[in-house]
């Protein structure tokens, strides 16, 4: 069965987005693969915010070939944002309603693993929900002091096993957990 990956970076003091939703404190090291990571996905799932902003973005003129390649990459994947919005998209399935089953039909289709991209509302439900499979956390040398916390009105504990921790050459320490505990 496919898996739902929630890949993302975080602030060493547990944000996921800094008070106005900015994220320019991230880092992206070449050594840290995320080619790797694309080429084992071909779905996303996105809110409807994070799906208006980032669904078609496409990089400016500036931006070298690795940049542009990496959204290339990325949209060439199937989208499915979750919205109370229902919109007519060619580039996507707009979800509304029946989360669990609808999440749960998608990962019995044959496929690559599914990025949970967020936004920060998405990412809570499908923790809440029990939905994440794999939380693979890339831990950034920053401290924000306030923002968009990753874990926050959880109603029971995650109990989560370590897979795999990498650290890159920026500092980043990446880790993967698996959230079934066998």
């Amino acid at each position: 069965m496919r898996k739902i990956i929630l890949d993302l970076a975080m602030t060493l003091d547990g944000f996921i987005e800094g008070q106005n939703g900015e994220i320019d404190w991230c880092i992206m090291d070449d050594d840290m693969d995320f080619d790797g990571f694309l080429s084992g996905i071909d779905s996303i799932f996105y809110g409807r915010v994070s799906y208006d902003t980032w669904g078609h973005f496409q990089p400016d003129s500036e931006a070298g070939n690795a940049e542009a390649n990496l959204w290339k990459n990325v949209h060439s994947k199937k989208k499915y944002v979750f919205s109370h919005q229902l919109r007519q998209d060619s580039q996507a399935i707009f979800i509304s309603d029946d989360i669990q089953k609808r999440v749960s039909a998608i990962k019995q289709q044959d496929g690559k693993d599914i990025w949970l991209y967020g936004g920060a509302s998405l990412i809570k439900t499908f923790i809440k929900a029990n939905l994440v499979d794999i939380y693979r956390i890339s831990v950034h040398p920053i401290v924000l002091g306030s923002g968009k916390p990753l874990f926050e009105n959880l109603s029971e504990r995650l109990n989560l096993k370590l897979t795999e921790s990498r650290t890159f050459k920026s500092g980043v320490v990446q880790l993967i957990y698996s959230s079934r505990i066998e």
